[in-house]
């Protein structure tokens, strides 16, 4: 028979991996001491008191819990990772806050040995337990005259500050100044009424006024706004802090999240859903879990729950400010609009509160969805703010409605508004539409006019584009540059083609050949005096260079890209009618 054997442990090694990979830092030892305490006051079930005592390089800390007898004293501190929360003491997990062998570990971070002088609230006597950070134990009679415990530390080299009196005042009010048992440091008392959102006040006022001088103390600025948070089932209470000034949606919320009144952590990420980069939260749950270092939370189905509760509760808080206070919500929507924006892609509520009052750049001046389609009932949008730049003038002038839609979210938004009512109409424009908008020439102009456009359609012809000639608004426009949905495609297709590698030229070329047959079109404006003269050159005159130079001159007006050959006819269009130009008996003296 194979005898079996078991693991020994390198205590040191343990205390580097709980350093420099468990836990962010070694000031995290005091919490882990505190917790502890805590626990073993829970386990009591009166209510308790946390002393602590500092100076001369040493730390004692004294509660009035349930103590340990001395089997417990042997089971629970000599095996490394045993927990005393269920089994031994027979409470539900929930009651507690942490693992007490794993806590008490963390307290070799800063010193080299670890005295604890317990006494049991079963009975029996007091005894002390001296462990040693090289791996070894002893365990003796003690003198204790109550049940619980006292754990004494004394500084390692190079860690006294972190058991200096003012760090162990600050650690101990950063960690446990909502603690339900009162905590006392060098006989200051740390706690006080508990959770500032608990507290109770006559005046709704005075309760406004005394979170937002919270926020101010814990983040430095004075929120636009607190939220109550309220989740039952993750045992959750607290407030989300509105932030008063724009962020980042890619900014990753730093929320300060407490376990039964302990803080966690100051910096928890993943509290709340992505959209509500927003707001900035304080919380206390009971029944979250913590990660192994207690300095996260654990990522489970209830924490996933507990999440969209919290965004269910800031979209009820936006559903009733848009009831209760529309200017209030303007004010919040010129701050924060894109995350209610990426709330809207899935949220009817939302939608109808982007759709009524958030305001849209229109050809028509800002408005909101709503009052532009009342005012333009046939309006159509663009998916790029580039296209609406170059065609709202012109689309304005022609009395067709145009929203920009080309801001994050804002093409899906719109194209959403028919979950909220089916007829709502609001199509996407084509460019190649505005041309139907256009006034046509009479039949004579167009008759007289044919031998200029050959020779028009001659200029820019292996530039793949069409001429005609059209009259609208605005007049001072001469020349525009319309690309249909189909042409633009096919312009994207060969300006990749032009620049892929042979294999992928091949594939984007046989693409292409399965694409529509429309062309971009310049239409000249009859309306324009500059485009009347060069449409009355004669044969004698500089048509091809004309037409090229309002060809180019469009592309430019319209932010359209250029393309080698598009550059080359612009610059050749240019000189040659500067030589023309000069050389023209006509030309000035």
């Amino acid at each position: 028979m194979v005898a079996e054997q078991a693991f020994q442990v390198d205590l040191r090694g343990v205390v580097d991996l709980l350093s420099r990979h468990l836990y962010a830092s070694p000031r995290v030892y005091l919490r882990e001491l505190l917790q502890n305490a805590v626990d073993a006051i829970t386990a009591r079930g009166e209510g308790g008191r946390v002393e602590i005592e500092t100076g001369g390089g040493m730390l004692r800390v004294h509660d009035d819990g349930v103590g340990l007898t001395e089997d417990e004293v042997h089971t629970l501190l000599a095996t490394i990772g045993r927990s005393s929360k269920r089994d031994e003491l027979g409470f539900a997990r929930h009651d507690f806050l942490g693992q007490f062998g794993i806590g008490l570990l963390s307290a070799f971070l800063v010193a080299d040995e670890i005295e604890v002088v317990t006494r049991s609230a079963k009975g029996g006597g007091a005894v002390r337990w001296t462990g040693r950070s090289e791996g070894s134990y002893q365990v003796e009679p003690a003198e204790r005259g109550t049940p619980g415990t006292t754990v004494t530390l004394r500084a390692r080299p190079g860690a006294a500050e972190l058991l200096s009196p003012p760090v162990v005042a600050e650690l101990a009010r950063t960690y446990g100044s909502l603690l339900p048992v009162d905590l006392i440091v060098d006989g200051v008392p740390v706690t006080g009424e508990g959770p500032p959102w608990r507290a109770s006040y006559r005046d709704p006022a005075a309760r406004r006024r005394a979170l937002e001088r919270y926020c101010e103390e814990l983040y430095g600025f004075t929120p636009f706004d607190v939220v109550d948070l309220d989740v039952p089932e993750a045992g959750l209470t607290g407030v989300a802090f509105v932030l008063p000034e724009p962020v980042s949606p890619t900014a990753r919320g730093a929320h300060r999240v407490y376990l039964k009144r302990m803080l966690l952590a100051e910096s928890v990420a993943g509290l709340l859903p992505e959209w509500a980069f927003f707001a900035r939260c304080v919380v206390d749950a009971g029944e979250l879990r913590p990660t192994a270092s207690r300095e996260a939370l654990y990522e489970d189905e209830l924490l996933e729950s507990t999440r969209q509760g919290l965004g269910d509760v800031l979209r009820q808080w936006l559903v009733k400010l848009a009831e209760t206070d529309p200017a209030r919500l303007r004010a919040f929507l010129r701050l924060h609009q894109l995350g209610v924006k990426a709330m809207a892609l899935h949220d009817d509520d939302m939608l109808r509160i982007v759709d009524r009052w958030l305001e849209y750049e229109t050809s028509a001046g800002p408005m909101t969805l709503h009052e532009f389609r009342r005012r333009h009932p046939d309006g159509r949008f663009t998916a790029s703010v580039e296209e609406f730049r170059r065609l709202s003038a012109v689309a304005g002038a022609q009395g067709v409605g145009l929203v920009n839609g080309g801001y994050v979210h804002d093409t899906e938004i719109i194209e959403r508004l028919p979950d909220l009512d089916p007829g709502i109409r609001l199509a996407r424009l084509d460019a190649a539409e505005l041309t139907t908008t256009f006034g046509v020439l009479d039949p004579a102009a167009e008759l007289a006019l044919r031998p200029f456009l050959a020779a028009a359609q001659r200029a820019v012809e292996r530039l793949g584009c069409e001429v005609v000639v059209r009259e609208f608004d605005p007049a001072s426009l001469p020349a525009l540059y319309l690309t249909g949905r189909d042409a633009q495609f096919r312009e994207e297709l060969t300006r990749a083609r032009e620049e892929a590698g042979e294999l992928w030229a091949d594939v984007l070329g046989a693409v292409n050949a399965t694409a529509g047959v429309e062309r971009p079109q310049l239409v000249l404006n009859h309306r324009n005096p500059l485009a009347r003269r060069v449409t009355s050159l004669g044969d004698d005159g500089p048509v091809e260079l004309a037409v090229q130079a309002l060809y180019g001159q469009a592309l430019l007006l319209g932010h359209h890209p250029l393309r080698p050959a598009d550059t080359a006819v612009l610059n050749r269009s240019f000189i040659g009618l500067l030589e023309w130009a000069v050389h023209s008996p006509e030309a000035p003296e």
